[in-house]
């Protein structure tokens, strides 16, 4: 699967095709293997006008988009339409081949209009998620997810999850140690499980207008480690619990009980990551009950377990010293 090809269209931002080539198409001398050959592709050979006023031109077409092992498409021009017939059929002939289709935010949306997420689960960005549930029925949409792999077929959520998907690709061909590797020259992380309910609810915004709830979440942050609950949170706003209840969550979009799960799962990543606590100590130290609740909160929240999560960052350490 080392040859890959990404779709250029008009009206696209640098961004998504940005992470493809960033993943694949940058010589990585530093590995002893081979490693992946990147082409752009645009339908036509006219110059593709990108966001901003700048303009992309590829020797390389539709057929050498299709002629990929990995064919990726990180988005559509117009959600609301399907792509031209060309690249449908470009799509369904890389399939029939047998390369791996990825899809970036919008890009779902040709995958789909071409059949080739009928019967599959897929995801995209979660404003999108109910539009392309109702164009392609078919489809098995799950707007909680960062990326999905159904088969052949990748899908991920908004434009900053194709970097997640992208390097899955890497962890899926080369191992864990190469994908923690470019992950760690792109200083991202390398294995960010966690889905999309976390941005669409908004946990915290960086500006909190009223100022007794940002008391109360600060002393709540600088607290984490202690019982706490809305009667607790709310003395500190000097607010009867109702009052505060109403006013935590029209201000933040969620609930206290919701968010303070969120920021302990949070303040136990920096744990997991950097020492050796036994689990059980981590999940005291961030304010869980016990080692089973924490175990669980953190699944829901991050879709993988503290162990596993642990891992990924063991084995980013190991490949380092190496």
């Amino acid at each position: 699967m080392l040859d890959v090809s990404v779709l250029v269209y008009p009206g696209m931002s640098a961004f998504e095709t940005g992470i493809v080539t960033e993943v694949f198409g940058l010589p990585r001398p530093e590995f002893d293997r081979p490693w992946y050959r990147l082409v752009v592709c645009a339908p036509s050979a006219a110059p593709v006008p990108m966001i901003g006023g700048a303009t992309l031109t590829t020797p390389f077409g539709l057929a050498d988009f299709a002629a990929a092992d990995t064919v990726i498409v990180p988005g559509v021009a117009d959600v609301h339409r399907d792509p031209p017939a060309a690249v449908l059929d470009a799509l369904r002939a890389a399939h029939d081949r047998g390369a791996r289709i990825l899809s970036i935010c919008s890009g779902a949306f040709a995958l789909a209009a071409a059949g080739l997420l009928d019967g599959r689960r897929a995801t995209t960005h979660w404003r999108y998620a109910d539009l392309l549930r109702r164009r392609f029925p078919a489809v098995h949409v799950d707007p909680g997810v960062l990326y999905l792999a159904d088969g052949d077929v990748w899908t991920s959520a908004g434009s900053a999850a194709g970097l997640d998907l992208c390097l899955h690709v890497v962890r899926a061909d080369h191992g864990a140690a190469i994908a923690n590797a470019v992950a760690r020259r792109l200083v991202v992380q390398p294995h960010r499980d966690g889905g999309q309910a976390q941005y669409i609810e908004a946990p915290m915004p960086a500006d909190v207008g009223d100022d007794r709830i940002a008391r109360s979440v600060d002393w709540a942050l600088a607290h984490l480690a202690e019982p706490l609950s809305v009667d607790v949170l709310a003395r500190q706003a000097h607010m009867s619990p109702r009052t505060y209840l109403r006013h935590f969550t029209r201000t933040t979009g969620t609930s206290p009980i919701r968010w303070l799960i969120r920021q302990r799962v949070q303040a136990s990543l920096a744990l997991l990551e950097s020492t050796d606590t036994p689990i059980e100590q981590i999940a005291a130290a961030v304010g869980f009950d016990t080692p089973v609740t924490f175990r669980h909160h953190f699944a829901a929240t991050m879709r993988t377990s503290p162990s596993a999560y642990r891992q990924a960052f063991r084995t980013e350490r190991s490949a380092a010293g190496r």
